[in-house]
């Protein structure tokens, strides 16, 4: 259950986000999740939109250097330690991950958390066994 990603690479100058947000906008994307990466001279944003394949073309249509990766999102319980527990099943199976971000959807008590992980079916299949919730493409979009 892969969630299809948009990374966008930035050049570190004011209003460039902007111009990433008014181009979705546009086109009547929704934003579903957001995280930027930067240094002195480039970020690179991190998306999660209602409709992923649109957002990809209208932002290359839109002269940005785009791409898409696959990332995992899982649902915990929003309280102490439940983070903890995910991100052991990574550690205990030696899996690596990049990065993580997370937010809290509008209509659960769960907060929903995007990894991206070295080897992703393996930690797919540790998340399943010990019962952490894994989301579909379709339940992340429509947060």
């Amino acid at each position: 259950m892969w969630v299809k990603q948009i990374n966008v690479f930035l050049e570190n100058q004011s209003g460039r986000l902007a111009e990433v947000t008014d181009s979705l906008s546009k086109a009547d994307i929704d934003i579903r999740a957001l995280y930027i990466a930067d240094t002195t001279d480039f970020g690179i944003l991190r998306l999660i939109v209602d409709k992923p394949s649109e957002a990809l073309i209208v932002l290359q249509k839109a002269g940005f250097t785009v791409s898409q990766t696959s990332v995992i999102a899982l649902a915990i319980p929003d309280k102490p330690g439940t983070l903890d527990e995910a991100l052991a099943v990574l550690s205990e199976n030696n899996i690596s991950m990049e990065y993580l971000y997370a937010f809290v959807g509008r209509a659960s008590s769960d907060a929903v958390v995007v990894i991206r992980v070295d080897n992703a079916e393996e930690a797919l299949n540790h998340f399943h066994s010990k019962g952490i919730k894994v989301l579909s493409p379709e339940e992340v979009y429509g947060i």
